[in-house]
């Protein structure tokens, strides 16, 4: 597909647009994009097309824009200021959230969204590494080879920053379901 871009044939280049929007729309709003979030995906992708030059051939394209969609992220967000980008992350993440059907049973619903924003809190108390690592590996739903290779780090490494971090997750969670242990 890359090879069809490179040759300048703009469809192969709109097909792989609609492959990855959606990945790219989550990363984005995952890592604190907000309502800007929809910019910051069409700005990496004009970037990636920019830099199609220096793909490395036979490499994954996924992992290759994630980590352009991010850099995008981190500059919208310094440009933005950090208080309006947490902001508007919680409000664009609640409003992507599926649609709870009217037959469900309200404190059924109400335990979903505390579970959400207890775990919104605890991902934003990590450090940006454990808080990458997760949002890859869990949230964007990449493999371990695709989150490794998205933020250039080892496998290896991957594997025991994502462990600590999901220690850390889990500590932090179960202090603030119920202020201790739970059973």
């Amino acid at each position: 597909m890359i090879a069809r871009v490179r040759a300048g044939e703009a469809e192969a280049y709109a097909q792989l647009v609609r492959a990855h929007t959606g990945v790219a729309l989550r990363a984005a709003v995952a890592f604190g994009a907000g309502a800007d979030a929809e910019d910051v995906v069409q700005s990496a992708f004009f970037k990636a097309y920019q830099s199609l030059g220096r793909f490395r051939e036979g490499a994954a394209f996924r992992p290759w824009l994630l980590r352009i969609v991010v850099n995008e992220t981190r500059n919208t967000l310094r440009s933005a200021g950090r208080a309006r980008a947490v902001a508007a992350r919680e409000a664009v993440l609640w409003g992507s959230e599926p649609v709870i059907p009217e037959s469900a049973d309200p404190a059924v619903a109400a335990l979903a969204k505390e579970r959400w924003t207890l775990l919104i809190a605890a991902l934003d108390e990590l450090s940006e590494e454990q808080r990458q690592v997760v949002t890859y590996r869990y949230l964007l739903e990449l493999d371990e080879a695709e989150t490794a290779q998205t933020l250039g780090w080892p496998r290896g490494t991957v594997k025991s920053r994502l462990n600590r971090a999901l220690k850390k997750l889990e500590k932090k969670l179960r202090a603030g379901v119920g202020g201790g242990d739970v059973g």
